[in-house]
């Protein structure tokens, strides 16, 4: 094998070495079955100790309302804890943890 071919074959596998390691966005849509406006949604894998930045950034979900959701955070993990935080004292804030891989989509209920 001459050297160029070489070289092709080292470059070939590592693109396709890193096309394979490459995780796929996280989709699901997200409905509030609550009579409250959800102002904040967060999510992070299962084992990180803080919440990642608010999904949601300066939108809302009001009630019966519903968004999908897309988490493009290059993780190849499924499992997420999630956290709801509602408007004024409506409800009170509520987790959850999710494969959400798996999930095509999620109502947070009262």
């Amino acid at each position: 094998m001459n050297i160029m071919k070489f070289r092709f074959a080292i470059v070939t596998a590592a693109v396709l070495f890193a096309g394979s390691a490459h995780a796929e966005d996280l989709v699901f849509t997200l409905k509030n079955g609550t009579n409250s406006v959800l102002n904040n949604f967060y999510a992070s894998p299962v084992g990180v100790g803080n919440w990642e930045d608010d999904i949601f950034g300066r939108q809302a979900l009001g009630p019966g309302e519903s968004m999908e959701i897309t988490i493009a955070d290059g993780r190849t993990v499924c499992e997420y804890d999630m956290r709801f935080e509602f408007q004024g004292d409506d409800l009170d804030t509520t987790t959850d943890t999710q494969n959400l891989c798996e999930l095509g989509e999620y109502t947070i209920e009262e």
